[in-house]
C-alpha cells in the first residue's frame, strides 16, 4: 500500500470515528473528490485494515462505517501536522481581523490543547514547520484598510447571540437625530464594509433589520431570554444586499457585462451568492443576480474601470456612467 493510500485510510478512520452516526459512501466522495466505484474500493481496503468498525444500513438503506472509541490511542498518536496547524492560526488570524474575539480566544485554545497533547520534541517541529507554511502562503497579515472593531461592544454582542439574550443598546438612527434605547432579540451579525447587528424589535412590527455597530453607543444583556425565529436565515437574509447595506426600495434585479478582454478575470469571481453567469456570442460575460445596495455596487464597479456595462438598474447605470474610465492599468 502506498504512503498517500494508508493516509487517506487514517483520514477514513479519522471520519467515522468522529462523526456519531459513522459515514457513507457520499462522505468518502465528497472528502476525497473519488466517484462512488473508488470510494467502494477505499471502504472495502479500510474494512481489511481495520476489522473493527462498525458496519450498519441507515433509515435509507445506506450502508454505514462507524468507528467505535474505545481505544482512540492509535489515531491521537499522529498528532497535529504542520498543515493543520496552521490552518488552525489562519483561523485565529481571521477571527481577529474579522472582530471575532471570543472565536479567535477559542481557537487559540484548541491549538494550545492539541500541542500539549504532543510531545514536546514533535510540537515543536510541527510548529516551526506551521510557521514557515504561514510565511510561504503570505498569510502574516491581510493588507488594505479595514474597519477598527470595538471589541468589548462585540464581545456583548457575541454573549447575547450565544444564550440567546435580549439585547438593550442606545442606538443613533442617524446623525441629525437623538440616540434612542431600544430592546433587540439579536440573530446575527453581517461583516462587511459596514458591519451589522441583524436583530428584531422586543415589541412593536418585530420585523428583522439590521443596526450598524458604528451607531451602537452602549450595548447591555437583559436578564430576559427569547426563542430564535426558525425560520430565519441569516445567509438569505444577507443576499438581499450586495455588501452589507440591504434597502427594499431598491432591491431588485441587478445585470452586469464584462467586455470580452475581461471576461476570464471576472469568471473567478462571485459577485453574490445567488448570481448567474452568461458566456456571450461575442465573448462578453453577463452577471445577473438580485440585491439591494447601489451605493457599495458603484464603489465596487468602479475598480473595473470601463471593462464592465450596467444593463440594469437604471438608477445604478446613471451612477456610474460619468465614473468609467480607460486608464486603470489592472484589474482587481
Amino acid at each position: 500500500m502506498s504512503f498517500s493510500k494508508a493516509t487517506d485510510l487514517l483520514r477514513v478512520a479519522e471520519m467515522a470515528m468522529a462523526r456519531f452516526d459513522g459515514i457513507a459512501l457520499q462522505d468518502v466522495c465528497a472528502e476525497f473528490g473519488c466517484d462512488h466505484r473508488t470510494a467502494q474500493r477505499m471502504m472495502r481496503a479500510f474494512e481489511a485494515v481495520f476489522p473493527q468498525v462498525d458496519i450498519s444500513n441507515d433509515a435509507e438503506r445506506r450502508r454505514r462505517w462507524h468507528m467505535p472509541r474505545h481505544d482512540p490511542r492509535w489515531l491521537r498518536a499522529q498528532g497535529i501536522s504542520d498543515s493543520e496547524l496552521a490552518a488552525l492560526e489562519m483561523a485565529v488570524k481571521r477571527a481577529e481581523r474579522d472582530g471575532a474575539p471570543d472565536d479567535a480566544a477559542r481557537l487559540q485554545t484548541l491549538k494550545d490543547r492539541l500541542l500539549a497533547a504532543m510531545p514536546s520534541s514533535q510540537a515543536r517541529r510541527t510548529e516551526a514547520d506551521a510557521e514557515a507554511l504561514l510565511e510561504a502562503q503570505g498569510f502574516a497579515s491581510r493588507p488594505g484598510p479595514r474597519v477598527v472593531s470595538d471589541l468589548q461592544l462585540l464581545g456583548v454582542l457575541t454573549e447575547a447571540l450565544r444564550a440567546p439574550w435580549e439585547l438593550k443598546i442606545r442606538y443613533l438612527g442617524s446623525s441629525d437625530e437623538a440616540p434612542k434605547t431600544r430592546l433587540l432579540e439579536p440573530h446575527g451579525l453581517l461583516l462587511g464594509v459596514r458591519r451589522y447587528l441583524v436583530a428584531r424589535p422586543s415589541d412593536g412590527d418585530r420585523r428583522m433589520r439590521r443596526f450598524r455597530l458604528d451607531r451602537i453607543e452602549t450595548a447591555e444583556i437583559t436578564s430576559n431570554s427569547f426563542a430564535r425565529d426558525p425560520d430565519f436565515d441569516l445567509s438569505g437574509f444577507a443576499a438581499q444586499s450586495f455588501g452589507s447595506f440591504h434597502s427594499e426600495v431598491e432591491f431588485g434585479p441587478v445585470t452586469w457585462r464584462f467586455t470580452p478582454e475581461t471576461a476570464a478575470t471576472a469568471r473567478q469571481f462571485v459577485f453574490h451568492p445567488n448570481q448567474e453567469m452568461t458566456e456571450e456570442a461575442d465573448g462578453s460575460l453577463t452577471v445577473q443576480f438580485a440585491a439591494s445596495g447601489h451605493l457599495e455596487m458603484a464603489w465596487y464597479i468602479y475598480q473595473w474601470g470601463d471593462q464592465v456595462e450596467v444593463l440594469a438598474p437604471g438608477r445604478l447605470r446613471e451612477m456610474v456612467a460619468a465614473h468609467r474610465r480607460a486608464d486603470f492599468p489592472a484589474l482587481p
